[in-house]
């Protein structure tokens, strides 16, 4: 069986368990902050029909002629990235500077399109700069700034998650294209600092740093929602209470429907659950790394395998902080959690890999 199909099987069956999920855990926020229980399923269903006509876009588009697009689509970004500041049209959410207002009450979180354009780019300048990249400037200075752009407007939102997110998935694109380790180490060593000093100069980041370190200690602060996501997998076992059963969704566990579902279907449907949806996006993965070995060009490789890794780093991201082992950050489950521009654009990638795998021989060509 072709890795393109199997891709295609694994990630509709995240996206179909995603909304069954979305529907048993959302009723109560739907119903307390809007009067209608299905009120997030609702948005999440309309926001994965354009997913899927992005995606079956992306399929059949040539994917080299996005990486001819990549410098005015960093260019739009960038601006989008801005825009989140601009009183009226950002929006600001917990303190946070994350999305732009659309029409009919939708918003759009420009971060999420800054993840494509970031592997986008970069598969472009290491494709296309092949017997240069050995270098420090063309190496690790240029495509350095090339992240570094997007990342300064993004950290500053203030979202360190995709910050991380993007930042590491841009190093390892680097690293397998042929930047020079002994370059790119120093680099990644700065970034973190960077980072980690800006963590420690926020105090709600670096409240969520010692909740995590001594979660019983904040049990009733920073921790609330990790310890009651630990609570809803040690409720559920190995079988689960049953599929809308759960008591920690009923407003212990905040923010159950986006970023803690996971906890959820714990809580719900158990153990062996929980194994398979860590199990389905290993396979996506694997199908992901199989596409991107075989594609045709050097460019439409380190593509596949920026897509591949970002999507896998995200969901081992979102999993690690829901079962305790990473601290607190605001990544959704790809496929699975409610986020409307999040499912969109991963759905869009996922077509942008079926091209990918169509021009190397991965799946069948589509008739024009």
């Amino acid at each position: 069986m072709r890795a393109s199909a199997i891709l295609i099987l694994v990630v509709g069956i995240l996206v179909l368990f995603g909304l069954v999920m979305l529907e048993s855990t959302s009723g109560p926020q739907g119903e307390k902050l809007f009067g209608n229980p299905n009120y997030f399923t609702q948005r999440q269903v309309a926001w994965l029909a354009m997913g899927l006509l992005a995606a079956a876009i992306a399929a059949r588009v040539d994917y080299h002629r996005w990486m001819k697009m990549a410098w005015p689509m960093l260019g739009v970004a960038l601006v989008l990235l801005a825009l989140v500041y601009v009183p009226g049209i950002g929006l600001n959410l917990k303190g946070s500077h994350r999305w732009i207002r659309l029409p009919a009450g939708l918003t759009f979180q420009p971060s999420e399109l800054a993840k494509f354009v970031a592997i986008n780019a970069l598969a472009l300048w290491f494709g296309t700069k092949r017997r240069e990249r050995g270098g420090f400037t063309r190496g690790i200075l240029i495509p350095a700034a090339i992240l570094g752009s997007m990342l300064g407007l993004i950290v500053f939102e203030t979202d360190f998650g995709a910050t991380v997110l993007i930042g590491a998935t841009g190093g390892l694109m680097m690293f397998v294209a042929g930047a020079p380790f002994l370059y790119l180490l120093p680099a990644g060593l700065l970034a973190a600092g960077g980072l980690g000093a800006m963590i420690a100069r926020n105090p709600e980041r670096m409240d969520r740093i010692l909740a995590f370190l001594e979660p019983e200690k904040y049990a009733q602060g920073e921790a609330f929602q990790l310890m009651n996501a630990l609570y809803a997998f040690v409720a559920g076992g190995a079988t689960g209470v049953g599929l809308g059963k759960s008591l920690q969704k009923r407003f212990y566990l905040p923010e159950a429907h986006t970023d803690f579902i996971f906890a959820i279907i714990g809580e719900e449907l158990g153990v062996a659950a929980s194994v398979g949806v860590v199990l389905l996006f290993v396979a996506f993965l694997l199908c992901g790394l199989r596409i991107s070995g075989r594609a045709a060009d050097a460019g439409g490789r380190l593509m596949a395998f920026g897509i591949t890794i970002l999507i896998s780093l995200q969901a081992a991201i979102n999993i690690g902080v829901v079962t305790g082992r990473l601290p607190t950050k605001g990544l959704p489950l790809p496929f699975i959690s409610f986020g409307g521009t999040s499912l969109m654009v991963t759905l869009f990638m996922v077509g942008v890999l079926l091209n990918i795998a169509r021009q190397g021989g991965g799946m069948p060509k589509l008739r024009s």
